[in-house]
């Protein structure tokens, strides 16, 4: 019986599953190499954390590693039902605490190494931490898809680590007892997406719909809805999409260098957010939040359950 240990989190309700030991072996390539392997050979470890009957779409899972830069405390690789993911914003502000917890970082600067690039944090006190994300920018502005049965959605496709499309206008009521209407509306936008050829750079599935609505709280800039690649929502303002949302507003003029944005999820939590311009046309988001560990755990991998590798 395989044994993986695990220790969960919440970064603003949103769950952040972290292998910390019994995870496959990956070898010592960059993080991007290892992540290919975890995908073309343990793919099963990946269904077994984060699948039911052990996990749910909500769930994002993610194994630490050493990191093949020695400035780096860690490497992660983050993952969720749908696959592999470049970059996962709440879920570094899971693993920072994580890694706290575990006593391998105190307070201060640290750098963690993704697929995707490394990423600067900053631990400032028990559960705060702020991630500098990596660069991030807008591809296409204002890209109009015919949505079946709902009509056209206007949009631009932007880049936070993760591919996104972010709906500029709209009537849906982003509240917390709408979520099921707000999820089929978000998976016809993405279905229309990828069957009208909307693709991100190198003609990557856009996987992530952002839906956007005045706040809660007045001292907040906007309320966002965020569908996910395993088919559910964000609890948080979600980190990688905030950063595109950043990047769309730099590039519209709306919120200058260094001035801070106050992103609200549906459930509440928020991340105050702000940029910095790099100098290839992209922006560096810095991304704030809390997160809370909230369980450790071992998952038992028994070869006799017919389930051990989730349900697919």
């Amino acid at each position: 019986m395989k044994r993986i240990q695990v220790i969960d989190s919440h970064t603003g309700g949103e769950p952040t599953r972290i292998i910390v030991s019994g995870g496959p072996d990956l070898g010592s390539g960059t993080l991007a190499e290892r992540r290919a392997i975890f995908r073309d050979q343990f793919d099963d470890v990946r269904r077994a954390v984060v699948d039911e009957p052990r996990g749910s779409d909500v769930l994002v899972g993610g194994m630490l590693c050493e990191p093949a830069d020695p400035e780096c405390a860690a490497g992660i690789i983050f993952f969720d039902t749908a696959g592999f993911l470049g970059m996962c914003g709440h879920g570094t502000i899971g693993t920072v605490v994580t890694l706290q917890h575990l006593g391998r970082i105190e307070p201060g600067r640290h750098r963690l190494e993704t697929p995707v690039g490394r990423v600067n944090i900053v631990l400032a006190e028990r559960n705060r931490v702020t991630v500098k994300n990596v660069n991030s920018y807008r591809l296409h502005r204002d890209v109009q898809v015919d949505v079946p049965d709902y009509g056209t959605v206007t949009g631009d496709v932007a880049w936070g680590g993760n591919w996104f499309f972010l709906v500029k206008q709209t009537t849906e009521q982003l509240r917390p007892d709408n979520t099921d209407h707000l999820l089929h509306v978000t998976r016809q936008i993405r279905q229309a997406l990828k069957d009208q050829g909307v693709r991100g750079t190198g003609d990557a599935f856009v996987d992530h719909v952002e839906l956007y609505a005045a706040p809660n709280d007045s001292n907040n800039h906007s309320k966002n809805f965020v569908l996910c690649p395993g088919g559910d929502y964000d609890r948080s303002p979600c980190g990688t999409g905030t950063s595109a949302k950043l990047a769309c507003l730099a590039a519209d003029g709306e919120l200058p260098e260094g001035e801070t944005w106050r992103q609200e999820s549906i459930i509440g939590s928020v991340f105050q957010c702000s940029y910095e311009n790099a100098d290839d046309d992209t922006i560096i988001p810095s991304i704030s939040g809390t997160a809370h560990v909230c369980g450790e755990s071992t998952l038992l991998l028994d070869p006799a359950d017919p389930f051990c590798m989730g349900i697919r």
